[in-house]
């Protein structure tokens, strides 16, 4: 850390929505730049509920002006750190990184040495990979390659639509396909690394929850029925694969979950929804079309990179564990039950949303 910054860290929840906003307001213009993603629905779901003050983070001082903020959110044992923002100093020779570090080594240190809290997960999409590797690093965290891909619906050359397997049927996306999607989600995902990084994916309930958080609410775009993609076998509603995609901006799209029942895999499914979606949305005058991805998932990133898609920006994705039998350390003062994310559910489903749904996982697909 340069010597010359002098920064005060302080509790997010002293902070009102006004006193913030610039803040906000030049995140979302480097959302927008760097990701082409409109943020500023995000923005003003995160002052609605600093105005409410009751979201946990930390707010850095610099010559008396708010210069950054981090937040994060519990689910029972686990703790989310769901953003970390600067801009540059005025009065020194120390960049926007250096605060940012400041702010996650602070959140880190007390989260780590909080009672109840057994697993920090962080995946910071904006934020470009090893940018922050110093503070998780000295946390102890491990750190994952996480791609940024996008296929320029414009341009591109797309493929001619794959015809489906025999016994195959697709159709939109209904209400009534959570229970099922989550099946498949909670069994593709076993033994995944996605789910490593990623523990909603272990669980048939975690995966409810993360189709609910991106179908429902608008953390990570809105919800785009007519573009999102269901298989099932047909004469039955067996579903055997899904591509889920939203509206990230008014001509940018992302998809949110791809994912293919393991026995099927080899058919071509997965090329097959990318392709019928990128027609889809090239038909109603969409520009591009993108996802994220881990580095290390080979086979998803061939079948993307094969489609037309490009890496167009790299980030990180942090896990840390508690070892088993080890005991927390330190004040805990964020673990204590007055410190919690508190309920209804709905308020924890949108930060949540835009903590870990705003960088979905991908599984590998044939």
């Amino acid at each position: 850390m340069t010597p010359a910054l002098q920064v005060e860290i302080l509790d997010l929840r002293h902070f009102s929505a006004a006193s913030l906003r610039p803040l906000l307001d030049a995140e979302s213009r480097l959302w927008s730049e760097r990701l082409e993603w409109d943020y500023r629905a995000s923005a003003d779901l995160l002052l609605q509920y600093l105005d409410s003050r009751v979201l946990p983070g930390y707010v850095a001082i610099e010559n008396g002006r708010v210069a950054g903020y981090l937040f994060c959110v519990y689910e029972e044992h686990k703790a989310v750190i769901g953003d970390v923002f600067a801009i540059d100093p005025q009065n020194s020779e120390a960049t926007a990184t250096d605060i940012e570090l400041r702010l996650l080594e602070s959140l880190i240190e007390l989260l780590e040495n909080s009672p109840g809290v057994d697993r920090i997960e962080s995946q910071l999409l904006l934020h470009p990979h090893g940018q922050h590797a110093h503070a998780f690093r000295a946390g102890g965290f491990e750190i994952y390659r996480r791609l940024f891909m996008r296929l320029d619906l414009m341009t591109s050359p797309l493929a001619v639509e794959t015809p489906l397997p025999a016994g195959i049927s697709m159709r939109h996306w209904h209400e009534d396909d959570f229970s099922s999607a989550a099946h498949l989600i909670s069994g593709a995902y076993q033994g995944h690394l996605d789910s490593h990084i990623n523990d909603q994916y272990r669980t048939v309930a975690g995966s409810l929850r993360f189709l609910h958080n991106i179908v429902r609410f608008p953390g990570c775009g809105l919800f785009d029925n007519p573009a999102s993609r269901v298989l099932v076998r047909t004469g039955s509603n067996e579903i055997v694969a899904i591509l889920l995609c939203s509206r990230v901006r008014e001509d940018i799209a992302h998809v949110t979950q791809l994912c293919v029942v393991n026995r099927e895999r080899g058919r071509g499914l997965g090329r097959i929804l990318i392709e019928t979606c990128a027609a889809y949305l090239r038909s109603r005058g969409f520009r591009a079309l993108t996802l994220t991805v881990t580095e290390a998932n080979e086979n998803a990133v061939a079948l993307y990179r094969h489609a037309g898609f490009e890496v167009r920006h790299t980030f990180d994705a942090m896990l840390w564990e508690r070892r088993k039998g080890g005991k927390a350390r330190g004040r805990g003062l964020v673990g204590s039950s007055e410190h919690r994310f508190p309920k209804p559910y709905l308020l924890i489903s949108h930060i949540t949303q835009l903590a870990t749904i705003t960088t979905p996982t991908n599984i590998d697909q044939q």
